[in-house]
């Protein structure tokens, strides 16, 4: 995802103990070699996009925009067959015979590869839609279309007639998945025939589907955007609406009963394998559920130590518990109105903007804007998240925010959140990847949940150094939210290897959180939706922490904040411990440098 990192300092990254006698392969061997490496990271590339329209519009990519993903058991089959062979394919490449760069490319594909094959035995394609989403709110893809010409507004006409065989694919893999037994929790599924029934309008300039069509360009003749508003309206009466209205009755009828009472990804076929390679996958380590466990209790119980402190400075009379509860309800922590949040949101990423220099030398040349999320599904989702920019520079980044009750959005958290989710977080974190020259794709846009979300956590606490947390009030937000990843290890291991119930991590949650309820619940029902991704957050956190001490140790007066934090990003998305052999060769060199000098 990014780049910019010294050859020099790659070398001792991956061969620290090269004998210095061993030849290096001959130059035509090296160039053989990283010919097929690139030839099939080109291939692999554009095979994702020609496979998965929706990743290729999310990348930018406007040449599938007319379809959906083939979703039926023989595509999914022949996908998972192309996985296999594009590792084959890449055991078949000398390793030795590549430079260090490429070594780095390679491994890093391998990682990538070697699991999305392992993962093939889990079939998750049987658990096709969530409550955070799905072909039920398909329509959001939307959001990544420019719509700035005709041929945009026909592409997504062929998408809403297209639909229906989309939603019938759908159908026969949750059947497939009621008849293998792999199968959603029904708490979380009980909220799904809301989403299915926003679908069924009866006017269909009221479909999610039609709001391209409510303001068009004018470079569009007037003529032509009422054949194309025509097109659209008898697509979504005719077609989309129809094959909603069947899906609906096949979710509830046929599928809601069979979602299963559990909630551990443990009670699943192969259950407890798969938490375990969920557990390694999102973290890039090998701890195991036990130790994530024990580390989340420990920081649970540190933080709660400086929470203390922030009510003590304030002078809140009471213990910790009613110092919550205060946050959660005093009426002050709260905007009345979605547009006053929506405006104090933007005001926060303005005032943000301009400390960014204290902490990087680098600042990335993509914009990025503040969004609302959709009002379909902001009751079910997250306080915010964020959308990358195209990867080639023709879509900012978006900061989506939540508004969807803002009665129970208090302002503390708005630092710490604005942190994470925009800048210096995942925005400077995917532009910055983006902008890395001469990465393959692959490695510009790949996402390791442990070092993106690391980092966006690590963010968060950057305001320290940018000078922003002047207001004790957010400094508890900035210890609510690392709180809040400190809890995820204890709930999430809690609920999928420990036999916790649901409502065992609310309570664990709520007792060591100052969040609103509304938020702790959408939040253990992620986790128990996305088993083990939560875990990751605070893990590259606690990583990229501990690398920032070892480097301010190892190089004394010679640290520099700046160039520490470029040189996370320097080496785009990768597995932690590939950072952290980054860093420390990092390390190395700048005391090489120290000693010349």
């Amino acid at each position: 995802m990014r780049r910019t990192v010294l050859f020099a300092a790659l070398a001792i990254c991956f061969f620290p103990n090269l004998p210095a006698a061993v030849a290096a392969p001959a130059a035509e061997t090296r160039s053989q070699a990283a010919a097929a490496l690139h030839s099939l990271f080109d291939a692999e590339w554009e095979r994702g996009l020609r496979e998965s329209p929706e990743n290729a519009a999310y990348q930018g990519d406007r040449r599938y925009d007319d379809r959906w993903s083939d979703m039926s058991l023989d595509a999914i089959a022949r996908r998972e067959a192309a996985d296999r062979e594009a590792l084959a394919a890449l055991k078949r490449i000398d390793r030795a015979a590549l430079s260090p760069a490429d070594q780095l490319n390679y491994d890093t594909f391998a990682w990538l590869q070697e699991r999305a094959v392992t993962r093939q035995r889990f079939r998750e394609y049987l658990q096709p839609i969530g409550h955070q989403g799905g072909v039920q709110t398909a329509d959001g893809i939307a959001e990544l279309l420019p719509f700035a010409g005709a041929q945009d507004y026909r592409n997504w006409i062929a998408r809403l007639n297209a639909l229906p065989a989309l939603l019938e694919q759908t159908a026969a893999l949750m059947q497939a998945g009621v008849e293998a037994g792999s199968v959603p929790p029904k708490v979380l599924m009980q909220r799904v025939p809301a989403q299915i029934r926003g679908q069924l309008v009866e006017d269909p300039t009221e479909s999610p589907f039609y709001k391209p069509f409510l303001k068009m360009p004018e470079s569009i003749p007037a003529a032509e955007q009422a054949v194309l508003r025509a097109q659209a309206r008898e697509a979504i009466a005719g077609k989309v609406v129809p094959a909603y209205r069947e899906f609906g009755r096949f979710f509830e009828q046929d599928y809601l009963p069979h979602a299963r009472d559990s909630i551990a990804a443990t009670e699943l076929p192969d259950g407890k394998a798969y938490y375990d390679f969920l557990a390694g996958w999102y973290t890039t380590t090998g701890l195991t559920a036990g130790q994530i466990h024990a580390i989340g209790l420990q920081e649970v119980a540190r933080i709660r130590a400086e929470m203390e402190k922030v009510r003590e400075e304030v002078g809140f009379r009471g213990d910790l518990q009613a110092f919550f509860q205060y946050l959660r309800t005093d009426p002050k922590f709260f905007y009345a109105e979605p547009a006053e949040l929506l405006e104090a949101y933007q005001a926060m990423s303005k005032r943000i903007d301009p400390e960014l220099v204290k902490v990087f030398r680098t600042i990335p040349r993509l914009p990025y804007g503040v969004r609302p999320i959709p009002d379909n599904i902001a009751p079910d989702t997250t306080t915010a998240y964020y959308q990358p920019g195209a990867v080639d520079g023709s879509r900012a980044g978006y900061y989506y925010v939540n508004l969807y009750r803002p009665e129970v959005r208090p302002k503390w958290e708005m630092m710490a959140l604005s942190l994470h989710e925009a800048v210096p977080g995942h925005h400077f974190q995917f532009a910055r990847g983006a902008e890395l020259p001469d990465l393959p794709m692959f490695r510009r846009t790949a996402y390791f949940v442990a070092y993106g979300e690391g980092w966006g956590l690590y963010a968060e606490q950057l305001g320290y150094d940018m000078g922003l947390y002047d207001d004790p009030y957010d400094r508890m937000g900035q210890l609510a939210y690392e709180m809040w990843r400190a809890v995820r290890l204890v709930v999430d291991t809690g609920m999928h290897a420990k036999g916790w119930t649901r409502q065992q991590a609310i309570d664990f949650f709520m007792d060591n959180s100052p969040k609103t309820e509304q938020d702790v619940v959408n939040e253990i029902d992620r986790y128990i939706a996305w088993p083990g991704q939560a875990l990751a957050y605070k893990i590259g956190q606690l990583r990229i922490s501990a690398l920032r001490e070892e480097a301010r140790r190892e190089l004394g007066e010679a640290f520099d904040l700046r160039d520490f934090n470029d040189a996370v990003l320097a080496t785009g998305s990768v597995p932690l411990e590939t950072l952290e052999a980054h860093i420390r060769a990092w390390i190395a060199a700048r005391q090489q440098a120290g000693r010349a000098n």
